[in-house]
């Protein structure tokens, strides 16, 4: 029952995951914490800041590592067919019936007005993220270390990969010293 179980909350939240990866994480977020409880906010929190430190799509790095958490080897499976198979279906399907409809306004109104949608997932996600960030590492360093990603990101255009291993790298060294 439990491979069921993970296999429906990766299709549920990959199927209704429009914009890939960051669109899915709130989602996934829902049934990995909220739903099954697989794992809780705080280790949801560090999985995925393994996960995008990692190479490949955090959809899949997430599945990875929740399937094994939950059923070993073949939840590895289960998970990431319920992960990859929305997509590699809905794109084979869509890309067909958009290009033959793609000057229509509808197809236009539905994929950009699901846009502010997603947005808001996101920010949402960020705000449980940060809560979290502040009452495990308290508000100065979450504060401090948001406020250089934020800079670096933006400003400098930093890749975020480096960015997450400056933070591993600061959490490592100075904040066990603190």
């Amino acid at each position: 029952m439990e491979l069921l179980h993970l296999f429906w909350g990766f299709f549920v939240a990959n199927v209704l995951g429009y914009g890939g990866g960051p669109a899915s994480i709130p989602l996934m977020y829902e049934e990995v914490v909220n739903h099954y409880k697989w794992l809780n906010n705080a280790d949801f929190s560090q999985m995925l800041a393994i996960g995008n430190a990692l190479p490949g799509p955090i959809a899949t790095n997430i599945a990875t590592y929740v399937g094994y958490d939950v059923n070993g080897w073949l939840g590895v499976l289960v998970a990431l067919f319920a992960t990859i198979f929305p997509s590699a279906f809905a794109l084979i399907l869509l890309l067909k019936i958009l290009n033959r409809h793609r000057q229509s306004t509808i197809v236009k109104g539905m994929t950009l007005l699901v846009q502010p949608v997603i947005a808001i997932m996101m920010v949402a996600l960020t705000w449980k993220m940060a809560a979290n960030s502040f009452s495990s590492i308290g508000p100065v360093h979450s504060l401090i270390i948001g406020m250089v990603a934020f800079i670096a990101l933006i400003k400098f255009k930093i890749h975020p990969a480096f960015m997450i291993i400056a933070a591993f790298i600061y959490g490592g060294v100075v904040l066990p010293h603190v």
